[in-house]
């Protein structure tokens, strides 16, 4: 593979990247198509049930896709879902070489596509900009090599690392620039997952407020589901976020009927609380790509601590908040500094005057 290879794979990656707030639970993909060094078609996957990528590239191209070299994100898939198998269209197009950023991490179908396109005698070169490709689809990926969804924890501090008042006082914390930041991670998500102490001290919305022309995408703009976890069913029948756009499921591990207007889930119980691996496993099951989650100390201490945590994305604000306020995590037991619990800087970068950090635990 040479320069040009690389460029029109980056091109696809580009593509597959206008799909991050509309695809799930499908992965996001972009797919072009070039003969003659000159792109004649291409297109990205839009959202689930419409057509793929390469259906919309192939289109585009028409008779021109014969003999042509298709770049695409994602092997092409084999099986019949809610859309016919891509690898068929791209042999019935007759295009010559397929290049591909990445295997489909799904067990079941992994390397299929790309045996019925060499079965019927069209290159194949994969792992083209893969780094690339699965930064793109992070959940899609965690939760077809892991079965588990990709778990994002959200949290802004102040400079003394503190979340809230004593009080429970929290807004604002982070300046505009940072909220209208996290409104795109948001909308990017599958779930946002909170706990019940958070919706009863600040009733919140867990909506996104952008508007579709904001986020640059066609059409309405997709809510994310949002998941309480209340292992006694303390959940407030009059909550904000139950009337609101949108779906809400409670995560309990109690026994007893409610009645709260929405879909309420019982779950294992681990050490007194709804069991975390149980909750991942569920999510998991609802074809959930990737959690926000936006909740308080004990919860993200406790995912933190069970290794349930991929990324932390934190908007540091410069302003001291004092000792008596509230800390980013609960972690009990961490007395030594061979306890700490390590993390990779990734990424730090301004969002208006606040400092975004993004980090990874150490390993992962």
């Amino acid at each position: 593979m040479d320069r040009r290879d690389t460029e029109y794979m980056q091109r696809a990656l580009r593509l597959a990247g206008r799909g991050l707030y509309t695809t799930d639970p499908n992965p996001r993909v972009g797919c072009v198509i070039v003969r003659d060094d000159r792109i004649v078609g291409e297109g990205w996957h839009q959202r689930a049930g419409e057509p793929h990528a390469e259906i919309l590239a192939l289109q585009q191209a028409g008779d021109q896709a014969a003999g042509a070299t298709v770049y695409v994100t994602l092997e092409p898939c084999s099986h019949h879902g809610k859309t016919p198998p891509c690898a068929d269209a791209l042999v019935n197009a007759g295009v010559a070489r397929v290049v591909a950023a990445l295997q489909d991490p799904n067990p079941e179908v992994a390397g299929s596509g790309f045996e019925c396109l060499r079965k019927q005698g069209i290159e194949v070169d994969s792992g083209l900009l893969e780094h690339d490709a699965r930064a793109i689809n992070p959940g899609f990926i965690k939760r077809m090599e892991c079965r588990r969804p990709y778990v994002r924890v959200k949290l802004a501090m102040s400079l003394d690392g503190r979340t809230a008042m004593a009080s429970g006082e929290s807004q604002w914390i982070s300046g505009e620039a940072a909220r209208a930041d996290v409104q795109r991670l948001r909308a990017r998500s599958s779930v946002i997952l909170t706990g019940v102490d958070t919706v009863i001290d600040d009733d919140p919305s867990l909506t996104v407020r952008h508007t579709a022309e904001q986020l640059g995408i066609e059409g309405a703009v997709r809510q994310p589901h949002r998941v309480v976890l209340d292992t006694q069913l303390r959940m407030p029948a009059n909550a904000k976020m139950l009337t609101l756009e949108g779906s809400t499921t409670v995560l309990t591990a109690a026994q007893r009927e409610t009645a709260l207007g929405c879909d309420v889930v019982r779950l294992d119980a681990d050490d007194g609380r709804v069991d975390l691996n149980a909750v991942m496993n569920w999510l998991a099951e609802q074809e959930v790509n990737e959690v926000q989650v936006e909740a308080g100390a004990t919860l993200c201490g406790a995912l933190l601590q069970r290794e349930l945590v991929d990324e932390i994305i934190l908007y540091m604000a410069p302003h001291i908040m004092g000792n008596d306020a509230r800390g980013l995590f609960n972690i009990p037991g961490l007395e030594n500094m061979a306890d700490r619990i390590r993390l990779e800087i990734m990424d730090i970068r301004s969002i208006g005057s606040d400092l975004r950090i993004t980090a990874i635990p150490a390993g992962s």
